[in-house]
Formats: structure tokens, C-alpha cells, sequence
């Protein structure tokens, strides 16, 4: 059998990315649009690049295509040039200067007010050259490092100008001249009016990828900082400001229709580029240099209208701030099943806990909770061979991250990885799902379980199985050697050491008690104790295996308690006290036991008490047991 130390390392395919891939597919056959030529280095672009790259606010980056293809922000630039004006102005200085009402005209329109000569906006032309001449700085150069500077942690690396496109863009901006002439004449811009313009046609001229462009929406996504460096690139107090316009103006005379179909605050550039935000979340970023009427990529609109439809990532459905989607995770060495084992299996297992993670999960699943849950399993594939996932506390899962997570069992049972859904009860639609894509049969072992509990002794049972004959768990440990000794049992005393309360009895000791070892079978189903029973002696169970059952209020459900297997005793502490019996146990199986009555084990007190102290020893010892694995499952659940 080849063991977990021998097995190899799984690599499992990421979902997500795989659903981009088959995105790009879908859309790189589109030849819509024409690449942007009123600029002459632009016209130079290949039509059929096309990057994809979305970016999450924890920093993971899922990306496809020509994602790492160089090419110039353009108009993507703006918003971003807005928040530095913000920083370094103040909101209210920024207002006196540029407005911010959607025009519904283009990019290169003149819409300044006749009597102040205000720009509508900072994302069209008029604005967003406004907006440059508002950054820190009195010359070209000036402005454009400080710019260069906020970019560069925007992305997490250094930027830099493509100067062949500056010249172009200077070259042929006449347009621009003609506006900057105008809030000079307004005194929208003073005397460095045209070091405001030639700082915008080099901030338009920086050099960024798709990856860059996902990575600055996801700052912004994420309140400002950059989620990988955590560097933090504009002021939080301004992200709302940014987001405003880009939701209202950054797509021009589409911005209306982007905002009932996308419904997430974006930017577009006439190199080919899109940025999309969904506050809190993630950013978007597409490259596909072909161009609508409009001025924007038309692969670029169809990604994101698929994206937020497949995802249901229109920011007006995600108004509600979500709790994390994780409400705690936990590996085997911090809380174990209530199946009672030998000590020597407590610690094997205590040492190999690592091996089984249990996930909480909590609140809705929608496409931003369901990726946490996704990469934080497949992060911890190597360090985890089984993975639980408590569906308990989760009241909603929406169809995309029913497949997403669907996804992700099939490719982990596909290699070998086990893995459990539990308290999935009310979560119709991720079952019928998990049927479609993982099978009958996989989804069967997967929807096994109903509780943490009971997927959690499935691995520890599938942990000590995979353990070589050396590491020892035979005559006096493992479960499953301890089972097949005790069923084969000849009745001889030598075995009853096998026991926990029998422990390190010797020969004397067991002749004493083997008189008073009365024997029981039960059938599976059979109720051994019922709860408020007297107390009629302590159990040892030498065959099969018996679980104390609770019942939870309102549920019309039993909890586990503990399950007993050979060797392993119970009743003891109604034996005690002699209180009533606390919880109902029952045979889950065929099942033996010997019995030691409450009046012979008082009477060892009189006639034997150096044995009867031994064994009240083992009981504290089981009793001490017990309370330590309580009080460590206690402290990893109030992480």
C-alpha cells in the first residue's frame, strides 16, 4: 500500500482560471471593431491580442491570454490621475476645477461650462487634463513622477513612459492643444498649461499590461491598498470619489448602458484596455486593442457583461457587507471525532492532524465568497489529504458558485483527494449540481456524511489504514488490529488488558475480575442504555461498536456523543454517582460487551481495594483524557 508520505504531490486546475480560459475561447474568435489609428503608434497593435486578468482583494490573480503584452494606459490613466489631484488639492479645491456630471458625449468632446469653463468631468479629454494640472508640480517632469510614482504602487512595480507614443500622441494632439488653450483662457490652468498638457500626453503614454491594469482595480476594490504589496497607493477618503466617476463617466456615451448591464464602476482606453471595480472585492482588467465606435474594446464590453453575468457581480446586488465566507478553519489536531480510540491512536492521529482540514464556511456563496473558499482549499493541498467543508451555517449559494465549488470536488476526487460536503440539508441546488458535474457516485461519497463529526472519523479511519505495519498501531493500538483481536477473542483473560479500564492489570487483577465480567450481545439498532436509566454497571465493548446518542432541541436529530469500539468502555459515570443514565448508546453494529455491576464493583472496595484504586485510576485517566481533548477543541473553536 503506498503510504501518505509516498504519495505524490496533487495539483489540482483552478476553476476560476479555467472558466476564464473558457471565456477568452468564447470571444477570441470576435473580430468586431478596428484597432485605434488616429494615433499612429497605436495603429501598430496586433487586433488579436487579448488578455484577461482578474484580481481579488485577498491579491490572487487569475489570468489568461496576452495578459503580460505591453501597451499604453491611455484613458485608463484618468481616474487614477484624479485621485492624485484629490491628494494633493483636497476635494473641495478639485470641485472648483472639474466637475463631475456625465455628458453622454465622447471622449475628446469640449464640454466645459459657458460661463465658468469647467470641464463636465475628469474623464473625458478636457477634464482629465485638468485634473493633471492640479498634481503637484510646476513642470512636465514634476508632474509626471509624481504621477509615475502613485502608478508604480498602484501596480506593486516600477512604471515608465513609452516615449515613442508620447511623441506620437504630442505629434498628433491638436484636439487637446485647442482644449488646453480654453481653461487657460478660463483659468481653469495658469501659466504651465502646457506643461499640464505635455504630462498628460506622457501620462497617457505610460506603459502598463493586463495584469497591471487588474492590479490597479483591485486596489481600488480594495480601499486603496495594493493587495499583494500592501502598499498603499491614494487615500481611502478619495476611493469613493474615484469610484464615482468612473461609475458615471468613465465609459462615456456608453456609461449608462455599462452601468444596467455590467454594474461596475469602469474605465476604458483606446489602446484596448477596460477596468472594471467591484468595491470590496476584485477588479477586472481586459485587453483587446479593437475598438467600438465609442472608443471602447469590443471584447473588452463582451467579457465584462459575461463576467458579471455569470457571476452576479453587478454592484447593486452586493450592497450587504458579507462576514468572511470562512467563519473558521481547523486541521485534525485540533478537534477530533467523538469516536473513542486507544490512547496510541489519539496521539498518531494528534500528529498526523494536519492531514484533514475542516472548513467553516458561513453567510452566502456567491462568485467572491465561493473564490476565497476555492483558493484557500487548493492552497492547502499538500499540506491537507482530506478536506471537510461544514456547509452549516450557510443560508445561500447562488448557481455559479455551486458549479465553482462543484468543480473543485470533481477535479480533487479525480485525484484521489478526499473530500466532504456536510449540513448541506437545505442547499438543494449545490447538490443537484454536484450530481451533474462530479457524478452520482462521487457526489454520494462526497454528501456522505451529515455532520463534521462523523466526516471527521472517516478520515481518521482512512489516516490510520494508510499507516505501514511499523508504525506500530498492532497488538496494543490501532482500532482495526484491536478489533480483529478482541472479535477473535477465546474468552482467556490475557486479553482483557486490551482494555482502557483494564490497563496495566496483571494476571492476579484480571483472575479477580474475570467472575464478574457479565456478557451481552446486542443486534445493530438494539438500545443498550436509554437515557434516564438506572445505572446498571460499567460496559466494555470486546465486539463491534456502540454510539451515546443526544437529542437536539427543535432538530428532531441525535447528536453523537461518543462512539465506543473494542476495548473502549462506557456507563462508568452513572455507576459513580448513581444518577440516572444521561444519553441513550445503541449498537451501531452487531455488538458485545461485558458488564460490571455496581454492587461488585462496590465490593472490590472491601475485598480487593488495591484493585478497585487501579481501576479507579484508569477511569481518571480516561476522565483526564477526555477533558484535554475537550478543552483543545474549546480553544481552536474560539479562535
Amino acid at each position: 500500500m503506498t503510504t501518505l508520505a509516498e504519495a505524490p504531490p496533487v495539483s489540482i486546475p483552478c476553476p476560476i482560471r479555467d472558466y476564464l480560459k473558457r471565456l477568452h475561447d468564447q470571444f477570441a474568435d470576435c473580430h468586431e471593431g478596428e484597432v485605434a489609428t488616429y494615433i499612429p503608434e497605436l495603429a501598430k497593435a496586433n487586433p488579436d491580442w487579448f488578455g484577461i486578468s482578474l484580481v481579488t482583494t485577498s491579491g490572487e490573480v487569475y489570468e489568461v491570454g496576452d495578459t503580460r503584452q505591453s501597451f499604453t494606459i491611455q484613458s485608463i490613466s484618468k481616474p487614477f490621475t484624479y485621485g492624485v489631484a484629490l491628494e494633493d488639492n483636497g476635494r473641495d479645491a478639485v470641485l472648483e476645477k472639474i466637475g463631475v456630471e456625465p455628458t453622454g458625449d465622447a471622449f475628446n468632446s469640449i464640454s466645459l461650462d459657458p460661463v465658468t469653463g469647467q470641464p463636465a468631468n475628469p474623464m473625458i479629454n478636457a477634464g482629465a487634463i485638468a485634473a493633471t494640472g492640479l498634481v503637484a508640480g510646476k513642470t512636465s517632469q514634476e508632474k509626471i513622477h509624481r504621477i509615475l510614482d502613485a502608478f508604480s504602487r498602484y501596480v506593486g512595480r516600477p512604471m515608465k513612459v513609452d516615449e515613442e507614443v508620447f511623441r506620437s500622441e504630442s505629434l498628433t494632439g491638436h484636439r487637446n492643444r485647442a482644449i488646453t488653450y480654453m481653461l487657460r483662457n478660463f483659468d481653469i490652468l495658469g501659466d504651465e498649461a502646457l506643461e499640464s498638457l505635455d504630462a498628460y500626453f506622457r501620462q497617457c503614454s505610460i506603459l502598463v499590461d493586463c495584469r497591471d491594469l487588474g492590479m490597479m482595480a483591485a486596489t481600488v476594490a480594495n480601499g486603496g491598498v495594493n493587495p499583494v504589496t500592501r502598499t498603499r497607493a491614494v487615500v481611502s477618503d478619495y476611493i469613493p470619489n474615484i469610484l464615482g466617476v468612473m461609475s458615471s463617466c468613465g465609459m462615456y456615451d456608453y456609461a449608462g448602458e455599462w452601468v444596467y448591464k455590467v454594474g461596475m464602476p469602469a474605465k476604458s482606453g483606446v489602446a484596448g484596455g477596460i477596468v472594471a471595480v467591484l468595491p470590496g472585492k476584485l477588479g477586472v482588467a481586459v485587453f483587446s486593442p479593437r475598438l467600438d465606435p465609442r472608443g471602447n474594446s469590443v471584447r473588452g464590453i463582451k467579457v465584462c457583461q459575461e463576467l458579471s453575468r455569470h457571476f452576479d457581480l453587478h454592484m447593486f446586488n452586493v450592497l450587504n457587507v458579507q462576514a468572511p465566507v470562512i467563519r473558521r478553519k481547523l486541521h485534525g489536531s485540533q478537534i477530533q471525532s467523538n469516536c473513542r480510540r486507544s490512547s496510541r491512536e489519539e496521539l498518531v492521529l494528534r500528529g498526523l492532524g494536519k492531514k484533514t482540514a475542516i472548513y467553516y464556511l458561513q453567510g452566502e456563496l456567491d462568485f467572491a465568497a465561493i473564490e476565497v473558499v476555492l483558493r484557500e482549499i487548493r492552497n492547502g493541498i499538500g499540506e491537507s489529504d482530506f478536506f471537510i467543508i461544514d456547509c452549516k451555517q450557510v443560508v445561500k449559494a447562488d448557481e455559479p458558485a455551486c458549479w465553482m465549488l462543484s468543480e473543485l470536488v470533481k477535479r480533487l476526487v479525480d485525484q484521489k483527494v478526499e473530500v466532504f460536503l456536510v449540513e448541506t440539508e437545505n442547499l438543494t441546488l449545490l447538490r443537484r449540481i454536484l450530481k451533474s458535474v462530479a457524478g452520482a457516485e462521487a457526489s454520494a461519497r462526497t454528501l456522505a456524511f451529515d455532520s463534521v463529526d462523523w466526516a471527521l472519523e472517516a478520515c481518521e479511519d482512512l489516516l490510520l489504514e494508510s499507516l505501514p505495519d511499523e508504525e506500530g498501531l498492532g497488538a496494543d493500538g490501532g482500532s482495526q488490529k484491536g478489533h480483529d483481536s478482541l472479535a477473535r477473542i477465546d474468552e482467556t483473560l490475557a486479553m482483557l488488558d486490551q482494555s482502557e479500564l483494564f490497563n496495566g492489570l496483571n494476571d492476579s487483577d484480571l483472575s479477580i475480575l474475570n467472575p464478574m465480567l457479565q456478557e451481552r450481545t446486542y443486534e445493530k439498532g438494539s438500545v443498550i442504555v436509554d437515557v434516564g436509566d438506572p445505572a446498571d454497571g460499567i460496559y466494555v465493548v470486546i465486539e463491534g461498536r456502540a454510539s451515546a446518542l443526544i437529542g437536539v432541541a427543535d432538530t428532531g436529530k441525535d447528536r453523537r456523543l461518543a462512539t465506543f469500539t473494542p476495548g473502549m468502555a462506557f456507563g462508568e459515570l452513572a455507576v459513580l454517582d448513581r444518577a440516572p443514565r444521561s444519553a441513550l448508546v445503541a449498537a451501531d453494529e452487531k455488538t458485545r460487551c461485558w458488564i460490571i455491576s455496581p454492587e461488585d464493583f462496590d465490593s472490590l472496595g472491601d475485598n480487593h481495594p488495591k484493585l478497585k484504586i487501579k481501576l479507579l485510576e484508569n477511569l481518571a485517566m480516561m476522565f483526564a483524557a477526555r477533558l484535554r481533548k475537550a478543552n483543545r477543541e474549546i480553544a481552536a473553536l474560539e479562535v
